[in-house]
């Protein structure tokens, strides 16, 4: 068994206890948090699950890398906190272990992120053998291998298109719904994930990615815009009142340019209430959906609909895009120390899983 520490017990935090206590190979042996008040708790209950785990809750980062853990999920915030993360990925790299975490954009495509990034893992990873794959809770399939994979089946390809559509108000990080992304703030706010370039910094590196797979060359990559106020004030379940004239949807593009046309695009189109921009694409039910687009011959479209944490499929994108995390763990302990990107880690099946309890 691979002892594995999960570290952080948010939105991705949650479903990665759940992944790794379900996973054949692996043995949660620790859980770090921030938060005084989880110290001491039951991972279990910190997990929403129904039964204890037997792992308590701590907030001592030291003493659990002192006890050399073959492998750490990684799921804390890195939004707001970009150099923090990437000291603590630095200590967990240098400790030897296998890390794998959503936290740090720029390093999903590893080539090409800025040395300032790059250069202190690949010196951890040389001073404790240990290994990094960072894959996004877009989630990064959606973005990576599933339309590299669906690509495959046509005759032609034109237009790979990836789309994320969810309503906001079931995301439960509020600060990150008002603030970063602005929904709820006057129409002049300047909301940090919005500014321009940002999407690209976030974003660019799945759409490099797949131009390397494909074998093509970039001319280069753009960004579009487009924001929508609440024409009615709403109320939501877990974030509370959002005032007419505010910010209510936003929809944006991050587009590989090939030979002078879109050719690779990551579309997100976010609402805070289903009310707001009904012309925009839609989920086929519920509150969100990851869909695929792939303009050519044969046209093929493929949505997926992923629920967790009651029906939340907001929830179910942290659990796909946290399964595919946790799920390349035993692949890694077999793989040369490294810094893996997702085309470097194989997608393969539930080996062990198919009817475990």
């Amino acid at each position: 068994m691979i002892a594995t520490v999960v570290w952080g017990t948010g939105n991705v935090g949650r479903a990665a206890i759940r992944a790794v206590a379900a996973h054949p190979a692996l043995k949660l042996t620790a859980v770090l948090v921030h938060d005084p008040a989880k110290v001491g708790r039951d991972a279990g209950e910190l997990a929403g699950l129904d039964v204890e785990l037997g792992v308590a809750a701590t907030d001592d980062i030291d003493a659990v890398l002192a006890t050399g853990p073959r492998a750490i999920v990684y799921a804390a915030s890195g939004d707001v906190r970009g150099l923090e993360a990437l000291a603590d990925l630095v200590k967990a790299v240098e400790s030897g272990a296998v890390v794998v975490t959503p936290s740090l954009y720029p390093l999903y495509d590893h080539r090409n992120a800025p040395a300032e990034l790059r250069d202190p893992i690949l010196a951890a990873i040389k001073s404790g053998g240990g290994s990094l794959f960072v894959s996004g809770v877009d989630p990064g399939w959606g973005n990576d291998v599933l339309p590299l994979l669906i690509s495959g089946l046509g005759s032609t390809v034109d237009v790979i298109r990836c789309q994320e559509i969810f309503d906001y108000s079931t995301y439960e990080q509020p600060d990150s719904v008002r603030y970063l992304v602005g929904m709820g703030q006057p129409m002049d706010y300047q909301a940090p994930m919005l500014m321009a370039t940002v999407p690209t910094m976030v974003w660019g590196g799945q759409i490099r990615m797949m131009a390397r797979a494909l074998g093509v060359e970039l001319d280069e990559i753009r960004e579009t815009m487009d924001r929508r106020p609440l024409d009615a004030g709403v109320t939501t379940r877990t974030m509370g009142e959002f005032e007419a004239g505010t910010q209510g949807a936003v929809r944006f593009e991050v587009q590989g340019i090939v030979n002078g046309a879109a050719r690779i695009v990551i579309e997100h189109v976010t609402r805070i209430h289903s009310s707001c921009a009904p012309d925009w694409p839609q989920p086929p039910s519920g509150d969100g959906a990851h869909r695929v687009i792939i303009e050519g011959r044969p046209r093929i479209e493929v949505t997926i609909e992923a629920t967790d944490e009651s029906e939340n499929r907001s929830a179910g994108g942290n659990a796909t895009a946290v399964g595919r995390l946790v799920n390349a763990i035993d692949w890694l302990v077999e793989a040369e120390p490294g810094l893996y990107d997702a085309l470097d880690v194989p997608l393969r099946p539930a080996v062990g899983k198919l009817g475990r309890p």
